[in-house]
C-alpha cells in the first residue's frame, strides 16, 4: 500500500462515507496477515510470494495501461528501482519465513512498527524531518508494546520467538525501504515503483521456489487460492489503486490518521479466522502500538514531511 508525499494535506473535506471506506481499507490491509498465514499452510514462502505478486503485478499493469500512464523509466533511474527490488525481495521473504513460525496476530503487530522505525531513520537521513516530543512519545509507546509482546518467554516456544525476531528484521528492512523510497519517489509515478520492484523481485522469488521448494510442490486447496487472490488482487492491486486515489482527494495526513486500525484488525481476524490465542499481553501490546501510531499521526501540522509507508505485505 504505497503512499506518496506529493499530495496536499487535505484537498476535500472527509465525509462519513469516505471515512468508513478508509477504515474498511485499513481493515483489509490488517487482515492480510491472516491470508498470508493461511497461504503458508499449502505453499512455501518463495512460491507464495511469487504467485501473489505475479498476479498483483498483472493487475497493476492493466490498471496503469487503462489509465494511459507512462511505463518507461530513464536509464539513470533504473538503479534505484533495482535496489528497491532487492530490499523488497529480502523483506518479503523474511516476513513470509517469520510468518511460518509465529502467529499472524503477533506478526501483524510487529510489522506495524514500520512507522516508528521510519521516524527514527528519517531523523538521520531525511532533511528537515527531525524527531519531536510527540514523535518520541509515539515511538516509546510502540517499542514498549513490542517489548511486552516479545518479553513473555515463559509462555512462548523457541519457534515463536524465532519467528517474531525474523518478522522484526523484515520490518526494519521495510522501514529502510520506505525511507529510501522517500528520497527517490520524485523520479517516478507511484505505480512504477510498485510494479517494477515487484517484477524484479519476482525473479528472485521464482528462483527460490525452484531451488529450495521444487516449485509449487505442496497441496494448493481452493481456500488457499482464495487467500492468494485476496493478497494479490484485493490488497496489492486494489489496495494500491484505492489508497493512491484517496491520497489525491484527502491527503496523506488524513489517511494516516486511520492506520491504527491495521494492527487491531490483524489481531481481531487472527483470533476469529485462525483461532489464535488472544492473550491479555497481546491485547496490551496492541493497545500500546495503536496508541503510539495515533500519537504520531493525529493532529500533524500541514508542513510536516510525509514518509511513504508501503503496506504491500
Amino acid at each position: 500500500m504505497p503512499t506518496s508525499d506529493t499530495h496536499p494535506l487535505a484537498e476535500e473535506g472527509l465525509t462519513l462515507g469516505a471515512a468508513l471506506y478508509i477504515a474498511l481499507l485499513c481493515a483489509m490491509f490488517g487482515a492480510n496477515a491472516v491470508a498470508i498465514k493461511y497461504t503458508l499452510t499449502g505453499l512455501g514462502p518463495f512460491s507464495a510470494a511469487a504467485l501473489r505478486f505475479s498476479l498483483g503485478a498483472v493487475a497493476i499493469a492493466l490498471w496503469a495501461r487503462w489509465r494511459k500512464l507512462p511505463f518507461a523509466i530513464a536509464a539513470p533511474d533504473r538503479r534505484p528501482i533495482f535496489l528497491l527490488a532487492l530490499l523488497f525481495a529480502a523483506q518479503i521473504n523474511l516476513f513470509y519465513l517469520g510468518m511460518s513460525r509465529t502467529y499472524a496476530s503477533r506478526a501483524a503487530l510487529i510489522v506495524n512498527m514500520v512507522p516508528f522505525f521510519v521516524l527514527i531513520l528519517a531523523h538521520f537521513f531525511i532533511p528537515k524531518d527531525r524527531l519531536s516530543v510527540r514523535k518520541v512519545l509515539g515511538i516509546l509507546l510502540g517499542f514498549t508494546g513490542v517489548a511486552l509482546l516479545m518479553g513473555d518467554r515463559s509462555a512462548m516456544s523457541a519457534q515463536l520467538r524465532g519467528g517474531d525476531l525474523i518478522v522484526l528484521t523484515a520490518t526494519l528492512l521495510w522501514s529502510v525501504t520506505a525511507v529510501y523510497t522517500k528520497k527517490v519517489i520524485h523520479r517516478f509515478a507511484p505505480f512504477q515503483i510498485v510494479l517494477y520492484q515487484i517484477l524484479a523481485a519476482n525473479l528472485i522469488f521464482a528462483i527460490g521456489a525452484i531451488c529450495f521448494e521444487n516449485g509449487i510442490s505442496r497441496t494448493v486447496s481452493p481456500p488457499i487460492i482464495v487467500a492468494i487472490l485476496y493478497q494479490s488482487l484485493a490488497v496489492t492491486a486494489y489496495g494500491f489503486v484505492s489508497w493512491n486515489t484517496l491520497l489525491g482527494r484527502f491527503g496523506a495526513g488524513t489517511l494516516h490518521s486511520f492506520v491504527f486500525i491495521m494492527p487491531l484488525a490483524g489481531v481481531l481476524f487472527s483470533g476469529l479466522l485462525l483461532s489464535e490465542p488472544i492473550t491479555s499481553r497481546l491485547l496490551a501490546a496492541a493497545l500500546l502500538i495503536t496508541t503510539g501510531i495515533l500519537v504520531i499521526h493525529l493532529r500533524r501540522s500541514p508542513g510536516a514531511a510525509r514518509i511513504p509507508v508501503e503496506r504491500g505485505w
